[in-house]
């Protein structure tokens, strides 16, 4: 009962932003955003935390100002995500564009299946949805919600154009099934992870336990790693599906070493696009919680 008592607020609130014009839709979105900004201290908190960690030498002010955005772009992406059974390839446009498609192209074309390393940054959900609408789907890897009516609704809107989702629980299996079919995946790997899935790799110079996966099936597989991110670009006033050059993997033959570096260099990818635009990072997000042995806790 408890289960259906959490959808169905939800699933109204869901019905009703979908169906409002998109700048309303939008201008309600920031609204709820902000909203949760002022009244939710606990996460303000870990996100000053996080960003004391990563830009020290900016201001309290300047960081409240980062949060703010966050927010902001929280909300802009939760309303696109509501309006996303409206979308078809010919109305799309107004919500996102390609930039630097011919990396993924190219990445592609090889074959040996694609992974898109990224965050839980900008649009995130937009890049995925978009990526599919153009005819290009993906297998995206997902930590199912704790709810499960709200979970498969949530599921059927990342769907609605032939992508395809599987847990993190399942993520070796799923992920190289999805890449020995020449397949594209999408990794959200900006999550703070605990031993033995996770090993210490610096993120803004502090170690943080990062999962290792993906650089151990990427190494055995020869799948390109593309860095991919979506990202809001007020000049644009929509989205940029942003996709980079491949990335040249370590490869010396000791797997244990490989597996390290290569994750140091995704993480370090990651850590390049939110000081590049960091109000667009999820800093409310405790990413350095799990601690080497002997160090203190940081929240």
């Amino acid at each position: 009962m408890r289960h259906w008592l959490e959808y169905l607020p939800v699933w109204l609130l869901a019905k009703c932003v979908g169906l409002l014009p998109r700048p309303l839709a939008r201008a309600f979105g920031v609204t709820v955003g902000l909203l949760v900004y002022l009244f939710h201290p606990r996460l303000k908190q870990v996100g000053l935390r996080n960003l004391d960690i990563a830009f020290p030498a900016k201001s309290r002010k300047q960081k409240k100002k980062i949060l703010r955005e966050v927010y902001r772009n929280l909300g802009r992406q939760l309303a696109e995500f509501c309006l996303f059974p409206r979308y078809k390839k010919v109305n799309v446009s107004r919500v996102a564009v390609y930039d630097g498609f011919e990396n993924f192209a190219e990445a592609d074309a090889r074959g040996k299946g694609v992974v898109f390393l990224t965050g839980h940054f900008g649009g995130w959900e937009i890049g995925s949805f978009f990526h599919s609408l153009q005819g290009h789907p993906l297998n995206i890897v997902i930590r199912p919600l704790d709810n499960p009516h709200i979970n498969a609704m949530v599921d059927s809107y990342r769907r609605i154009h032939g992508n395809s989702t599987f847990p993190k629980q399942d993520f070796a299996r799923g992920l190289l099934s999805s890449l020995r079919r020449g397949e594209t995946v999408g990794i959200l790997m900006d999550t703070n992870m605990t031993p033995p899935q996770g090993a210490f790799v610096d993120f803004f110079g502090v170690p943080a336990c990062t999962a290792t996966g993906l650089a151990r099936v990427a190494v055995h597989t020869d799948a390109a790693v593309v860095p991919a991110f979506t990202i809001w670009d007020k000049d644009l006033s929509k989205y940029r599906i942003r996709f980079d050059p491949a990335l040249k993997l370590i490869r010396t033959g000791d797997d244990e070493a490989d597996a390290l570096a290569n994750t140091s260099a995704f993480t370090k990818v990651i850590e390049n696009y939110a000081t590049r635009y960091p109000e667009q990072w999820l800093w409310v997000h405790r990413r350095w919680k799990t601690r080497p042995a002997g160090e203190p806790p940081v929240y």
